[in-house]
């Protein structure tokens, strides 16, 4: 099984201590994490199995994830 984001972030700061600049490194490694997982759940959700493994999957897993979780 995968480790999910929100595990790996539990795990890091955990084992990191109190340095609030290793936290900063980990957090972004936990968001880039979280974006990927993200991404591909979507592309696994599409009904079409051509674009699950298509670069058009891959676009339009990002556009999704742009439009729905960055800051804006």
């Amino acid at each position: 099984m995968n480790q999910t984001a929100v595990e790996f972030l539990y795990e890091a700061l955990w084992e990191a201590g109190k340095d609030i600049f290793m936290w900063q490194i980990i957090l972004q490694q936990a968001k880039e994490m979280e974006k990927e997982q993200i991404k591909e759940a979507y592309k696994y959700g599409a009904c079409d199995l051509e674009i699950q493994y298509s670069p058009v999957g891959e676009i339009n897993s990002e556009k999704y994830y742009n439009e729905n979780y960055e800051k804006q």
